[in-house]
């Protein structure tokens, strides 16, 4: 549909307080998800939709429920729970939160909404609760505990419920939970189900909640094309992955907010440290980390205090915290790279992870670094990506790894810096720092949110031996040529003149 043809938000017979928020927001025209969802959700239908990372599913669900609680305070009623979202994450959790309030900037007297998914004793929430919040968002597990201590009611008020991500709630562990849930549930409701994929889990969720439901499978592609996001791929080695990072972002060829992923926590640290010995500064998001500290890292991330943070989806990270997840579940804005230092085990990580990049109408860029044991996982991603294309979706780039072999053994003496040992002591130094700031943040900042600088999480950890003369690039360095094909990810760089601004990174 060309725009002049979408539905408008103002041809949705929506509230011109939910309106006027919708223009405070800079929404000018509603996405696909929202213009096929708001208008068969305002009808009453329950929907099962499936739209990529950053598609809007948040407001295509949000709008409604709001609208539909606005015309029923046009009757004198109660004051009641009317809707419940159920969220994977505490981190998602937030930031429907965020979401809801925005748009209820102009009625939030006559819209409350309680985020009870953080971690606070049940006890410290129930007075939230006790004001009967018109929407509920939570974990199933913690709303399930509120439940159990009667500390909120459904079953005789409940009119709409939304499960986001909900492709990712039994692999988190919530089965059980959710299923005790619905118990709680009255017979009849409005349900909407988004999620990204529409795997075996969802068709079981489909079952359990949806009457008769409105299937929307939006966009063939589960990323955008390759006028928006180029995807690239460069065969490499052990060594080789941390001679390309150090030279991608040492020489500026990777520019802009970049998020890597790495298969495993000890990885993420052995990045970062790495990194530190060339002056690179950089973030870990780890699920170790108590929930302000990673929600705080998102905010500063997203505010451009530093420009790279490394994560990772592995299961371990699920068995610490089954409620935490940083491929999936969390917001980061404006991302412009996407780097798989490892390659993800599977199609569906692959997509969680590159669709942080080229959101809404972005630009973006994905480069994900393959070994020759990757070759079969390389293979499945294409063939679920291309379709029925006979074009290659993610491209070889041609990188003149001879050109910079004058690199390899800086790089070398990074390594040997990076000790087994100087893992462990990272990340049990942080974990000890974050968990003071943790409280500093909670506390301090809740008063004073104009400081929040003041706490960076790109700082050094230096347990490994710190070499200063890493930090610069030397003269005949500098001089090498790295001839390359491709777009606005790595910048091409063919001449003298251009390398020689590099030498001074190390003031970075």
């Amino acid at each position: 549909k060309m725009a002049a043809e979408m539905l408008q938000f103002h041809e949705m017979g929506l509230d011109d307080r939910l309106l006027k928020a919708v223009a405070d927001l800079g929404w000018s025209q509603p996405t696909l998800i929202q213009e096929k969802a708001i208008p068969l959700a305002l009808e009453g239908k329950d929907i099962l939709a499936r739209a990529r990372t950053g598609s809007g599913k948040t407001a295509a669900y949000a709008i409604p429920v709001i609208q539909r609680i606005l015309a029923s305070k046009q009757c004198v009623r109660e004051q009641d729970v009317r809707a419940l979202v159920l969220v994977p994450t505490k981190e998602l959790g937030q930031q429907v939160q965020i979401m809801m309030r925005q748009l209820t900037s102009y009625c939030s007297r006559d819209v409350r909404v309680a985020d009870i998914s953080g971690k606070a004793d049940v006890s410290t929430q129930r007075p939230i609760l006790m004001e009967k919040p018109d929407v509920v968002v939570g974990t199933p597990s913690r709303v399930l505990a509120h439940l159990n201590a009667q500390n909120l009611v459904l079953h005789s008020c409940l009119e709409m419920m939304v499960v986001d991500e909900a492709d990712l709630l039994f692999s988190f562990g919530f089965e059980a939970d959710l299923k005790n849930l619905l118990c709680h549930l009255p017979k009849i409701y409005q349900s909407f189900l988004m999620s990204a994929t529409f795997s075996e889990e969802v068709q079981a969720l489909k079952e359990l909640l949806l009457h008769n439901p409105v299937i929307l499978k939006l966009q063939g592609s589960q990323l955008p094309d390759s006028s928006q996001l180029q995807q690239y791929t460069i065969k490499c080695e052990e060594e080789d992955k941390f001679l390309l990072i150090y030279t991608l972002l040492k020489l500026q060829l990777v520019r802009g907010k970049t998020l890597m992923f790495v298969g495993a926590m000890d990885r993420s640290y052995r990045l970062k440290l790495f990194l530190e010995q060339f002056g690179i500064p950089a973030c870990v998001l780890n699920s170790e980390l108590p929930i302000q500290s990673r929600c705080h890292i998102i905010t500063q991330f997203n505010q451009g205090f530093y420009d790279i943070i490394i994560a990772t989806d592995d299961l371990s990270a699920k068995k610490k915290d089954k409620e935490y997840g940083v491929s999936r579940g969390v917001d980061f804005q404006s991302v412009s790279n996407v780097i798989n230092f490892d390659f993800p085990t599977n199609v569906e990580s692959y997509i969680h992870r590159v669709g942080r990049t080229a959101r809404a109408d972005n630009p973006g860029t994905a480069l994900s670094f393959i070994s020759h044991t990757e070759m079969d996982l390389l293979s499945q991603v294409e063939e679920a990506l291309s379709g029925d294309s006979a074009d290659p979706v993610l491209k070889p780039y041609e990188f003149k790894m001879d050109e910079i072999e004058g690199f390899r053994y800086r790089c070398r003496d990074a390594m040997r810096a990076v000790t087994k040992q100087a893992v462990r002591e990272a990340r049990l130094k942080e974990i000890k720092q974050e968990l003071l700031n943790s409280e500093k943040l909670k506390t301090y900042f809740e008063d004073n949110p104009r400081d929040l600088q003041l706490l960076r999480h790109d700082k050094d950890l230096h347990p490994a031996v710190i070499k200063p003369h890493l930090k610069n690039i030397p003269d005949y360095l500098s001089k090498t040529q790295i001839f390359m094909k491709g777009g606005s990810f790595l910048s091409e760089i063919c001449t003298e003149i251009k390398l020689k601004r590099c030498c001074c990174l190390g003031s970075r």
